[in-house]
């Protein structure tokens, strides 16, 4: 994470799919920041939720990844999201908070929230991430 963010890395193509980027990372933190457009409306005209989801699932499970010892691996065992706010292209662009609650041997849990400009909280949620060795690790 750290060497995307150097730029030594190229960031993944979802990315770049759906505008949104890592921007900060520490241990057990992982910002994101994103701009809906208006590609990613839903029938209703507001940003699509899995676009929604899918920045706050970035941001819970790379908090978990920043937390891995050499030779670990992580996924998604599940996670909710919580939509309170419609975001249309005119919300602008959003910043996508992800923080680890606990990191055990096995077992890591994540929450996240994703903010407008403004500080108004847009949704939030929650991730369970399984920790396992890395493939030929």
């Amino acid at each position: 994470l750290r060497e995307m963010l150097a730029g030594r890395l190229p960031p993944p193509p979802i990315s770049r799919t759906l505008d949104f980027l890592l921007t900060e990372v520490s241990e057990g933190v992982a910002i994101f920041e994103g701009t809906p457009r208006h590609a990613f409306d839903n029938p209703l005209g507001t940003i699509h939720g899995g676009w929604t989801a899918t920045l706050l699932d970035s941001a819970m499970a790379c908090a978990v990844h920043s937390t891995l010892k050499p030779g670990q691996s992580y996924t998604t065992v599940e996670f909710k999201v919580n939509c309170v706010r419609p975001i249309t292209e005119a919300t602008g662009r959003v910043r996508c908070e992800g923080r680890v609650i606990s990191a055990g041997r096995t077992i890591a849990t994540s929450e996240g929230k994703l903010i407008d400009a403004h500080g108004k909280l847009l949704a939030h949620g929650s991730e369970t991430c399984i920790i396992m060795a890395a493939k030929g690790g």
